[in-house]
């Protein structure tokens, strides 16, 4: 016989059928049934600070575990700081949910007290959005919902919860459990990308997307391994293959080494496996020219529709991440891949060139000396540790000269967001609180959800955080010295002492000055993480001048006023 639930706990129940155990968000009377469910149930409620770092945690959580990541907030201030992680979920392709509370259907088009509508709102930004009118329906809906977030391209559902169905008591079975569905390449597209390889003089393997775990990461390694076939990553995606691995050849997005660019666009073929292909990973749609590239490209996506959207490849395969991956590691040591050996040796030599240090400290006489920083991390950190970021040139010495250790141990994000890296950095220390986290963050992108150190502290994440202090917004900086030399406006910031804020909140906090500094000041952070179960911040003072790894604010600035700007 079926007992009569309320809408509030018909939403947790459904959520426990699903395997949820972890939720993220900050509480609202919009939806209070529902808190008042979690109070009996299993999952864990983990109370943010903001919205939009609760959001960020929901993606970082479907980042790590394949899973949606949960996140509650309640309706319209609530709703409006979420979306920056529903943004980021769906350019991401992150599994996630978020649901929102919602006004009464009594009170509804009468722009009654916060009231969005939320269809409108996220239409563009989310692969579905609904809202459940009726407590009868919970069960269906949330079935849909991580139906449609795991299947296909992954992404965020939005699911609206008015306040009177949260109340309304009903009748109604559980579901079953999701079955993701994903679709697989044909016999045939397989011997026509083997036939293609085999033939290819100079092809190459560029990984991204997500959809994957470790073993699809392993049959693609195993499947370049027999091959001698070099792997590229896209943007924000390089824990897709281990760094170390001697097919390795580096990152293509923002910063790309010149060198490798011009491999890919010398290629005779790329297999892309994942990425959307999309502006940051393509170099602004130049190393592959849109709408036709000159080199022969298998395009391989989980989406259908992303299929020729912007690229009308020699080969689409509509194919989920594992079903691909498996399906190549049986097309193991083609004879063709002998003549590939010297191609892989050559563009991992060019790697390995390029992550040296750069000569610019040295040339500046700089006391702080970024490119020891991570040098210094890569020695006292453990190869499984995870590297968190979000927006900002500070990301490019992670990006270039971290070596990620594999799947999963970078998480970013590859809209750009900022404010990502705290939030997502403090979510992996309390989904896996046995790794280590590192979490790289500028000063002015710390700052944008840098009190989700609270909730650190409050659930014993132990998160390092590195906090790169130029006092500058410094990409804009950098663009406007290039657009406009010596006109600053609006860029430059007045900061806090960001190691006495981390002191405040309950975590430690240290000032680095100079490279010497550094790797002390790191071993006692590790060792307090690890100790107390409490985050550790290091804040790093130093010349805003040296904007990136190869040029100076200065350099940048005469380079302008020398073309006439």
């Amino acid at each position: 016989m079926l007992k009569s639930r309320s809408g509030g706990q018909l939403i947790v129940d459904a959520l426990q059928v699903h395997g949820v155990d972890t939720i993220f968000g900050v509480p609202g009377e919009s939806y209070l049934p529902v808190l008042d469910a979690l109070h009996d149930s299993p999952i864990r409620f983990i109370i943010n600070r903001q919205e939009g770092g609760a959001a960020f945690m929901a993606d970082a959580y479907g980042k790590m575990t394949g899973k949606p990541g949960i996140c509650f907030v309640t309706r319209g201030p609530g709703a409006t700081n979420a979306s920056i992680g529903v943004h980021t979920a769906y350019q991401d392709s992150t599994p996630m949910i978020l649901f929102i509370g919602q006004v009464g259907n009594d009170f509804v088009e009468r722009e009654a007290f916060q009231e969005i509508d939320y269809r409108r709102m996220f239409g563009q930004m989310a692969k579905w959005v609904a809202q459940i009118d009726r407590a009868d329906r919970v069960p269906e809906y949330i079935a849909r919902a991580f139906q449609v977030a795991t299947s296909g391209r992954p992404g965020p559902v939005v699911l609206a919860l008015p306040e009177d169905m949260l109340a309304q008591v009903a009748e109604v079975a559980d579901t079953r459990h999701y079955t993701p569905v994903q679709a697989s390449a044909s016999p045939q597209q397989l011997a026509q990308l083997r036939n293609m390889l085999t033939v290819s003089q100079r092809p190459v393997l560029l990984l991204g997307g997500s959809g994957w775990d470790q073993a699809a990461c392993q049959h693609i390694s195993e499947f370049a391994t027999s091959n001698n076939l070099p792997v590229a990553c896209a943007f924000r995606f390089q824990d897709l293959m281990d760094n170390a691995h001697p097919n390795y050849i580096g990152d293509v997005g923002i910063g790309i080494n010149p060198k490798l660019a011009q491999r890919l666009k010398d290629a005779d073929l790329i297999i892309a496996i994942g990425p959307r292909l999309g502006e940051m990973t393509t170099s602004g749609y130049s190393v592959l020219e849109a709408p036709v590239p000159k080199q022969k490209l298998v395009h391989i996506h989980s989406d259908a529709l992303e299929l020729g959207r912007v690229y009308q490849a020699d080969l689409m395969i509509n194919s989920g991440m594992k079903e691909i991956a498996e399906a190549l590691a049986e097309m193991a040591g083609l004879d063709a891949a002998t003549k590939w050996k010297p191609t892989v040796s050559e563009a991992r030599a060019d790697l390995l060139a390029w992550q040296t240090e750069p000569a610019i400290f040295a040339k500046e006489n700089a006391p702080l000396n970024l490119w020891q920083v991570v040098q210094d991390i890569k020695r006292l950190a453990p190869k499984d540790t995870i590297i968190t970021n979000g927006a900002g040139n500070y990301a490019t010495w992670a990006h270039r000269y971290f070596p990620y250790g594999g799947m999963r141990t970078q998480l970013a994000p590859t809209s750009g967001a900022m404010g990502y890296s705290v939030p997502s950095g403090v979510a992996a220390k309390i989904i896996d609180p046995q790794r280590t986290v590192i979490t790289f963050a500028g000063d002015g992108e710390y700052l944008m959800n840098g009190q989700e150190l609270a909730t650190a502290v409050q659930y014993k994440a132990g998160v390092v955080i590195i906090v790169f202090n130029n006092g500058m917004y410094g990409t804009i900086r950098m663009h406007q010295e290039k657009e406009f030399p010596a006109r600053v406006s609006g860029t430059e910031l007045h900061n806090p002492d960001f190691a006495a804020l981390a002191r405040a909140f309950g975590g430690s906090g240290e000032v680095v000055n100079t490279t010497a500094e550094f790797a002390p000041a790191l071993e006692r952070a590790l060792e307090h993480s690890r100790q107390h179960n409490l985050p550790a911040l290091i804040e790093l003072r130093y010349d805003g001048n040296l904007i990136t790894p190869g040029a100076t604010l200065e350099t940048l600035r005469k380079a302008a006023q020398d073309a006439g700007k």
